[in-house]
């Protein structure tokens, strides 16, 4: 299991199929299936035309490295042992507003700090993989295409 472990987000009956699919290693995001829009954060009305329609739709899991940050203590206690770690927003390859957060890791199993911060760049390609914060949450974790 994934270091930080204090931390898990909770699953209700928005996001439960995000981590069902997780689990499966897929990235699925929710969709409102009536204009097509990505709904990410998941939330119970399209919001821009209000239907409340909606379907999971599995994206690639290719993207582009958007910004990042490197959290220097003091920090949650959760995370004291591992900073400073570098913390990326994702460009998803499907629409260029959809951006998922995560950590960029060599591969499976990687630690959050082990990527020096002054060798990520803006731009560089990345796909996910998936980490087993509990046996129900497997977060989304990234690695260099």
């Amino acid at each position: 299991m994934s270091q930080a472990r204090g931390l898990t987000p909770p699953i209700d009956e928005l996001n439960a199929p995000f981590y069902e699919a997780a689990r499966a290693g897929e990235l699925q995001l929710m969709q409102c299936a009536k204009c097509e829009r990505y709904l990410h954060p998941p939330r119970p009305m399209c919001p821009a035309c209000h239907s409340t329609a909606t379907r999971w739709q599995r994206m690639s899991g290719r993207g582009t490295i958007w910004s990042f940050v490197v959290p220097h203590p003091p920090l949650l206690p959760e995370f004291m042992d591992v900073a400073p770690y570098a913390v990326i927003a994702v460009t998803l390859a499907e629409h260029p507003a959809l951006r998922l957060l995560g950590n960029l890791v060599s591969g499976p199993g990687g630690a959050i700090n082990e990527i020096d911060p002054a060798t990520i760049r803006i731009g560089e390609p990345v796909r996910v993989i998936f980490e087993p914060l509990t046996p129900e949450i497997h977060l989304p974790r990234w690695v260099r295409a």
